[in-house]
């Protein structure tokens, strides 16, 4: 670990004893790719197969969807700022629109979700274990993602966690999108918990920012593109995975 993610341990554990002094944490909302679901053994086929059924044999068309997406295919690597990683469909698919004629961005957002839908997930962690531990201790579970609300549904369910979770919010719920804090507001409001008992644990910055405009505490995962290094100074805390939570949380 660098000496910044140290320094956000640092952070996060005169966070903590701040907030246990005021009950402990009430809630733990999570982001779903990258955090609940590792994000480059989940999302790399999905990139693939998008960029293969759009492009239809089009090599050049191909490498041009691959750069837009930010994709590596002969690496296997996202870059970290790939619209892929926390931006919504609806964005991705406007950044892919100037080379694909032929689509209207309903047809493709229709597309990509259904791509994404159809896309096995790897659980970062045994999920059920994990989520039950937090449950047993008391804390209300929720789930925010920049996916659609079916999606983050159908990965949840495939996963046999779906029914752990109080509220499960998609771009498309009605509350906005990270880096948006509506989202989180929503989450907060539904737990009845002060915002600074609720932590939102996301990979990217676009999750800690969410965080921090709620008045929620963000708390870093590594399972995402963005290295810990780029996280910490936006963090309260940096964990190798959602499996450090309960260690962090003290239970």
């Amino acid at each position: 670990m660098s000496s910044d993610t140290t320094g956000a341990k640092v952070n996060a554990s005169e966070r903590m004893a701040a907030v246990a002094g005021q009950g402990g944490f009430a809630a733990v909302l999570f982001d779903k790719d990258g955090t609940l679901f590792d994000f480059t053994a989940s999302w790399g086929g999905y990139a693939e197969a998008l960029v293969a059924d759009l492009a239809d044999g089009d090599a050049a068309l191909a490498a041009r969807l691959f750069s837009t997406l930010g994709y590596d295919p002969e690496a296997g690597r996202y870059d970290p700022d790939s619209p892929v990683i926390a931006a919504t469909a609806q964005e991705a698919a406007a950044r892919l629109l100037p080379h694909l004629p032929a689509w209207g961005a309903g047809p493709l957002v229709a597309r990509m979700d259904a791509l994404a839908e159809a896309t096995p997930q790897v659980p970062a962690v045994p999920l059920a274990a994990l989520l039950d531990r937090l449950l047993a201790a008391g804390l209300i579970l929720g789930v925010a993602t920049n996916d659609a609300e079916a999606v983050a549904r159908t990965h949840l369910e495939r996963a046999g966690v779906a029914d752990r979770f109080s509220l499960i919010l998609g771009c498309d719920s009605g509350h906005g999108a990270k880096p948006d804090p509506g989202p989180i507001r929503a989450f907060v409001r539904h737990t009845g918990a002060r915002s600074d008992r609720v932590a939102m644990v996301g990979d990217s910055l676009t999750d800690m920012a969410a965080a921090r405009a709620a008045g929620a505490v963000p708390v870093a995962v590594l399972t995402g593109p963005a290295e810990a290094q780029t996280l910490a100074p936006h963090a309260a805390a940096v964990l190798r995975d959602i499996g450090d939570l309960p260690s962090w949380l003290g239970l």
